[in-house]
């Protein structure tokens, strides 16, 4: 047996694939990812492929960066573990937290970190429970989230998620949340209604639901500002605005979720910077570190972090924290990715190649299959359609983005298939001659789709 199929034969055998149907897995086998350089990434069999979603939308500086190499190796031979629990620390956690309040809004001011976006939401849901216990106000508990949002996969930040298929058949959701409509203007709007409309509506819609639970019991909004794995689903304009104001008005946290908008992605610094809002705790993870060590961040409000602080003076301890709460390894890699993506300007990058990206793509509105086009810097998608006119989905949904996943491999393009839409969101350092290929192989993998379609079986 070579090695190729030694290695799938295991894969199969043993492991247990996220976000995968294992039974079609075990009859298909893995695509073994052996090395990355860049924006590409290589099979075992050596065929390339450009990254066209950064891993998990994730990886900022590319899959070569040895900077990032070298700041783990002289982490791991100096301090290769330790913990920050009951008053401990060590200088690359200190540093990075000073770092996050430097980069973000100033009002945020306070830094607890994860391992994960799921780990933090879920401490986030915690955290928040912990300081209106601790203020008397122990029936405001109750989370607003929106339908399409992706918040994580623990049982907290799961149940904040709005995506069918990560509560089916999980008992989810097993907190207090509401979710509302997902904000998504093509998809949601109704027929006749401008964009000014939805938004109003869409507003409208929260403060409704904010009066029937009775303010007292919302605790907080979360809220990506660009929702990413629902489908690449940029806010109409003016909704943060307005969302914020109803935040404000009955006393309800705001919680910027940046796990996928941070650290440039949008071609700003944050979503919450590029959608011009305010939050009190803001996410991020994914880009922090470029993915080449878990970590996430929560970075929140000083008022926020004394409720917390009184209240473990009264019980004596806050009892909650991961053995990897600020990994030594993880905030030495992530402190120096942050020095790449600023040395480097990703950010402006991010900005000026993704228009490149957005105009690019703009050209398939006229592609047979395409419904809409949208994103924002380097993140983006194309939304899959039986009839341009209507907007009217394939049916069943799924098969056209599966048929594209896969066209895409075979033209050495990895995306993401999110139902029928195909979603894009390349390393922050892409130049624009590699948007341009990228863009190419888009193209060829769009008109292979179309040729399958007698073959697709659709209803």
């Amino acid at each position: 047996m070579s090695a190729s199929n030694s290695l799938a034969h295991a894969d199969i055998t043993t492991l247990l694939h996220p976000y995968t149907d294992a039974r079609a897995h075990e009859a298909k086998g893995p695509i073994v990812i052996d090395r990355g350089k860049g924006i590409y990434v290589y099979d075992d069999s050596g065929k390339e492929y450009i990254e066209g979603l950064a891993g998990l939308w994730s990886v900022a500086v590319g899959f070569d960066e040895p900077r990032l190499v070298e700041a783990a190796a002289r982490q791991m031979a100096k301090l290769p573990y330790y913990h920050t629990f009951s008053s401990k620390s060590h200088e690359p956690s200190i540093r990075l937290a000073e770092k996050l309040v430097e980069m973000t809004p100033e009002n945020l001011t306070r830094v607890f970190f994860t391992s994960s976006g799921s780990e933090a939401n879920d401490t986030v849901v915690k955290m928040v429970w912990y300081m209106n216990n601790a203020l008397g106000r122990p029936r405001k508990k109750t989370f607003l989230a929106r339908t399409k949002a992706y918040h994580g996969i623990t049982v907290a930040s799961g149940s904040l998620t709005g995506l069918p298929n990560n509560h089916r058949d999980f008992d989810l959701p097993a907190i207090p949340v509401r979710h509302l409509t997902c904000p998504h203007f093509y998809r949601f709007g109704l027929p006749g209604e401008s964009e000014a409309a939805f938004t109003a509506r869409l507003v409208a819609e929260a403060e409704q639901v904010i009066l029937e639970e009775g303010p007292e019991t919302i605790a907080a909004f979360i809220g990506e500002p660009l929702m990413a794995a629902g489908g690449v689903l940029p806010p109409p304009e003016g909704y943060w605005q307005g969302i914020e104001a109803l935040c404000r008005k009955y006393d309800i946290l705001l919680v910027a979720d940046e796990v996928i908008n941070g650290f440039g992605r949008l071609g700003s610094s944050f979503g919450c910077v590029h959608y011009g809002f305010t939050p009190d705790i803001l996410v991020a993870s994914k880009q922090i570190t470029s993915s080449y060590m878990p970590l996430a961040a929560i970075v929140f409000s000083e008022a926020i972090y004394n409720a917390i602080a009184d209240n473990t003076a009264r019980i004596g301890t806050f009892g909650h924290g991961f053995t990897a709460s600020g990994h030594p390894v993880a905030t030495a890699v992530g402190l120096e990715n942050l020095a790449i993506i600023e040395e480097k300007d990703l950010v402006g990058n991010a900005a000026r190649v993704g228009a490149v990206l957005q105009r690019e793509l703009a050209r398939f509105a006229d592609h047979p299959l395409v419904g809409e086009v949208r994103g924002a810097g380097l993140i983006a998608a194309l939304e899959l359609v039986s009839d341009k006119a209507t907007k009217a989905p394939f049916a069943p949904i799924g098969k056209v983005g599966a048929a594209a996943y896969a066209a895409g491999h075979a033209n050495g393009l990895i995306v993401r298939a999110i139902g029928d839409t195909v979603a894009l969101c390349p390393p922050l350092v892409i130049t624009e001659s590699q948007v341009l290929e990228l863009v190419a192989r888009l193209g060829r993998t769009l008109d292979d789709v179309a040729a399958q379609l007698p073959d697709l079986q659709l209803g």
